[in-house]
């Protein structure tokens, strides 16, 4: 890489770091290309060289931002054993991207994608990456029990990812009803965790009327 490829990469860098800076701590009415770029300590002249608007910044950010959250925890979910593992995993990334803001910058990229067309699908496209690490997940997992052959991972991870999106707003506005929320989730986990230490023979007699009941 030339001196001046990586010196545009660390300036583009700089900026999608401002952008996500910004829009957590002033929110999306507030984010334009002058507090992008005073967050970023560049020129803001910069943001339309390197992105050509705002809106394209913002999109980018999120997309970087998602990236780097789900690096952040891809071998976590990799190693999970269990449904019961995965929840307590999620319940810890929960905490720790509340305690980093990141459900903040959520809050805003959500509302912004009310005015700004180009967050929508870039906040989809974030969301989807990790809904392809849980999915992969839950696949490993489910499959050791018997509602392996009943359940949609597919589907069911879009749930997850679902919930917990509406757990971490809703906390904004009442942390005890989310905290009972992530407590239930938990408990649920706990009961597929019991299906799986069954022996061979309960989990086919579990099957079997999972079966009869599916007809």
């Amino acid at each position: 890489m030339s001196p001046e490829t990586a010196k545009s990469q660390e300036t583009k860098t700089k900026l999608l770091e401002g952008a996500l800076r910004t829009l957590t701590e002033q929110g999306i009415a507030k984010t334009s290309a002058r507090t992008v770029a005073s967050a970023a300590g560049v020129n803001q002249a910069l943001v339309f060289y390197h992105f050509g608007s705002v809106d394209e910044l913002l999109a980018a950010a999120c997309r970087y931002g998602a990236e780097k959250s789900v690096a952040t925890y891809r071998d976590r979910l990799a190693a999970v054993t269990s449904l019961s593992e995965l929840l307590a995993v999620g319940r810890e990334m929960h905490d720790q991207e509340r305690a980093e803001g990141h459900v903040a910058l959520l809050g805003q990229l959500l509302a912004g994608a009310q005015t700004h067309a180009g967050l929508g699908p870039a906040t989809a496209a974030g969301l989807d990456l990790w809904i392809a690490e849980i999915e992969g997940a839950l696949r490993r997992v489910l499959a050791a029990t018997p509602l392996g052959e009943f359940t949609d991972p597919a589907g069911l991870a879009r749930a997850v990812a679902a919930s917990f999106v509406g757990i971490e707003l809703y906390e904004g506005v009442d942390e005890r009803g989310a905290q009972a929320a992530l407590d239930a989730l938990e408990g649920l986990g706990a009961l597929v965790t019991a299906l799986e230490e069954l022996g061979p023979v309960a989990q086919r007699a579990v099957r079997h009327r999972l079966r009869r009941q599916s007809r």
